[in-house]
């Protein structure tokens, strides 16, 4: 009986494991949709501060040239 018991256990020990186990990917697959969600806003952000970047650029006129402010 011994064997059985200790099967019995083993097998209980692994069911809660198992339990354990899917509960934390339940997390991790929330925190992933999370942080690709985020991901893909700041992408989306970015673009538009690129789009903005370059809109201005081209306003500016060709013959300036940059300041150099080195001592």
């Amino acid at each position: 009986m011994s064997k059985i018991d200790d099967l019995a256990h083993r097998v209980e020990r692994l069911l809660l494991r198992h339990e354990e186990l899917k509960r934390t990917n339940t997390l991790l697959r929330r925190e992933l949709e999370i942080a690709t969600s985020e991901r893909d806003s700041l992408r989306t952000r970015l673009a538009t501060a690129r789009a903005r970047l370059d809109a201005l650029l081209e306003r500016l006129p060709a013959d300036v040239e940059p300041k150099d402010d080195r001592p």
